[in-house]
């Protein structure tokens, strides 16, 4: 799995949790659709941080409790 893989899947996940839409997150992060297309479908081959920041504040959690994740602790996650 790629680190945008993880990325995506993780954001998407929280979404579910919340109960809350890609639109509604697109408003909040003040991102754009096809940006926010882009990382759920893990189709950048590099996650910007500033822009997953931005996805993280817009979901009301902290970089250590997205990032404090299973996921994310894979020895084989594969850096994009």
């Amino acid at each position: 799995m790629t680190l945008s893989d993880a990325v995506s899947k993780r954001i998407r996940e929280i979404l579910n949790e919340k109960n809350m839409t890609q639109y509604r997150l697109e408003q909040n992060a003040g991102i754009s659709h096809s940006t926010m297309n882009c990382f759920l479908n893990a189709r950048y081959k590099s996650c910007n941080l500033t822009t997953v920041v931005l996805i993280i504040r817009a979901l009301g959690m902290t970089i250590a409790e997205f990032f404090d994740d299973p996921i994310f602790e894979s020895d084989d996650l594969k850096i994009d």
